[in-house]
């Protein structure tokens, strides 16, 4: 077969561990046989990242801003370990947050569903789409490490000179000092990505936050959702027959447990990040998770919901053989492959990773899968077997389907 041609790059970048591997893995079996891939490559492995001061991290981000559609593989965030393990300059932010940041984008998560993995909640049918917000709070914080007795104050300086000040915490010891943000502009941009989003699904939407505990801070959130679904969106809802709804975080969790599922639930950044691995989890798998980061002005960014995959990484190190789930990850391409071949035209794009994402559900329906999923697994005849092995598998029944 002839290879499918692209008109406009992809920005790829590149990541850290046992995923970079995976990644290498896929575009070597199942889509350069198949596609002359087009990339702007971006290498955003933690030590390209040091290397540059972090600095092609914010490279990647505006050539999205500049092209329309990136996949990214899983990063390293480093923590003080990882400082010492790679001898960083310093520890560096989430890479994840810092495209976000630029792209003030809101991401949106959703499990790759499979006939013979059924949820660990009984009662979900449908799948759980986790909106998260993409901009702020502790992925753009400021953190102190208070050495002893001394106050925390926090200071605003208007533009006008005018100061507003308030005690944060009288110290009588050592102790540390949280400082994060948000913007209404940010906000208001999360919001109707997410009311877009329910309207285009035809789904209901939830949101939640603590406005409770959070007087100011999260009940800015529930005010600005309010005042646009209410300006908005309301008509527009009422006309499709579904529901926006806001409760609180520890309430809309009891619910989410009762539900049959089929909803899309918007929370805010830290919120999602822990909520949409609890649903994955809960589905079957981190590695059964899509994420894909969407900008106000329509840029897509695609990506693994989970992490580097560490501790096998440090298997294949030793040689040793692994069995990692590489479905998120390809469902990363797939993603942004048909959003690419959709805006440029290119129906064969589009439907080439149709074929692949059916390929990868179908290996695993079939009975072959990665050990993650076999305890899983309702197939009745499984056949486990390595990462390599299983890219192959899929690339088996992929030949067939084109």
């Amino acid at each position: 077969m002839q290879k499918i041609k692209m008109k406009t790059p992809l920005v790829e970048m590149d990541g850290d561990e046992m995923t970079r591997i995976i990644w290498k893995m896929i575009k070597d079996i199942l889509l350069k046989p198949y596609i002359e891939l087009n990339t702007e490559y971006y290498d955003l492995g933690l030590e390209y990242r040091d290397q540059t001061d972090d600095q092609v991290t914010i490279d990647a981000a505006n050539a999205t801003k500049k092209y329309g559609v990136a996949v990214k593989c899983a990063t390293i965030t480093p923590n003080a370990q990882r400082v010492e393990e790679y001898k960083l300059k310093k520890m560096w932010k989430s890479p994840n947050g810092t495209i976000r940041a630029i792209l003030d984008g809101t991401v949106f998560r959703a499990p790759i569903i499979v006939d013979s993995v059924k949820p660990s909640v009984k009662t979900w049918k449908k799948p759980i789409t986790i909106a998260r917000h993409a901009y702020g709070d502790v992925y753009k914080d400021v953190e102190y490490k208070a050495e002893g007795v001394g106050k925390a104050e926090l200071v605003f300086t208007y533009a006008d000179g005018r100061v507003e000040r308030q005690t944060i915490h009288d110290f009588d010891g050592a102790g540390v000092v949280l400082g994060m943000h948000n913007t209404d502009k940010s906000i208001e941009s999360f919001a109707r990505a997410c009311f877009t989003f329910a309207l285009d699904q035809k789904q209901d939407l939830w949101f939640a936050t603590k406005d409770t505990i959070s007087k100011v801070y999260d009940h800015r959130f529930k005010d600005i959702f309010q005042e646009i679904f209410d300006r908005e969106y309301k008509v527009k809802f009422d006309a499709a027959g579904i529901e926006y709804f806001y409760t609180l975080i520890d309430d809309a969790v009891a619910r989410i447990i009762r539900s049959e599922g089929g909803m899309i639930w918007a929370c805010k950044n830290y919120d999602g990040d822990v909520m949409s691995d609890m649903v994955a989890t809960a589905f079957g798998s981190l590695a059964m998770m899509t994420s894909v980061l969407v900008s106000p002005d329509g840029k897509y960014e695609y990506e693994a919901a989970h992490g580097t995959v560490t501790r096998h990484y440090y298997r294949h190190l030793k040689g040793e053989e692994t069995s990692t789930n590489s479905m998120a990850t390809i469902f990363a391409w797939t993603g942004a492959l048909k959003k690419r071949g959709e805006l440029d035209g290119i129906k064969e794009l589009a439907d080439f990773a149709d074929k692949l994402e059916a390929a990868s559900i179908k290996t695993i329906d079939e009975g072959t899968m990665t050990k993650d999923l076999a305890s899983l697994s309702e197939a009745s005849d499984k056949n486990i077997v390595n990462t390599e092995n299983f890219l192959k598998e899929i690339n088996k029944r992929l030949e067939k389907m084109l």
